[in-house]
């Protein structure tokens, strides 16, 4: 069996998930719910573009509905997932085949 070539492997979007350091993170409210962010979710989209999402925890605990919130524009936050990409493109280009 020959290995694919690069025009037969279609790479529709890289997807990782950051810890949102906790002098990071925020919350925000949903059906009457508020949630701390926790974590987000990054992907490398096919145009090279990245775009991300919000996951949580509710403040008054219990498991919660596993809803996405939008990340807001701030500095530190567009700096964290640059940073994050930056960091999973070192760790993809050094994967070692299936384990």
């Amino acid at each position: 069996m020959t290995a694919p070539d690069d025009d037969d492997v279609v790479v529709s979007a890289l997807a990782i998930n950051v810890t949102i350091p906790e002098h990071l993170q925020w919350t925000d409210e949903r059906r009457g719910e508020e949630f701390r962010l926790q974590t987000l979710n990054v992907r490398l989209l096919p145009d090279g573009t990245l775009a991300a999402k919000a996951y949580g925890r509710p403040v008054a605990g219990g498991r919660g509905a596993y809803v996405s919130f939008h990340v807001p524009d701030r500095p530190e936050l567009r700096d964290l997932v640059a940073a994050a990409a930056d960091r999973a493109a070192v760790l993809w280009s050094l994967h070692r085949g299936l384990g």
